[in-house]
């Protein structure tokens, strides 16, 4: 007779940047998982890939998540010297 194991699991919320680059791919991160990142060609693909992605990083993470409390996101201008 075999035994099973019965994993508990913990619903958990990470804030997912999306950019889309120069070429119209849409690119995601994770801010609060270091290196946590993907792309696709669709929002809705790209939804898929990151939920995975957050899969991996947590399962080979050993320390402990505390995901982060999102407030907001703003733009930023700054001047850049041009080179003459």
């Amino acid at each position: 007779m075999e035994k099973q194991i019965k994993m508990e699991k913990q619903i958990m919320d990470f804030t997912v940047l999306i950019e889309q680059d120069e070429d119209g791919i849409y690119v995601a991160r994770v801010p609060e998982l270091e290196g946590c990142y993907t792309q696709g060609k669709t929002l809705e693909s790209l939804l898929e890939r990151i939920k995975e992605a957050i899969e991996v990083c947590i399962k080979g993470d050993k320390e402990e998540i505390n995901p982060m409390k999102f407030i907001g996101i703003q733009r930023v201008q700054v001047k850049k010297p041009l080179l003459v």
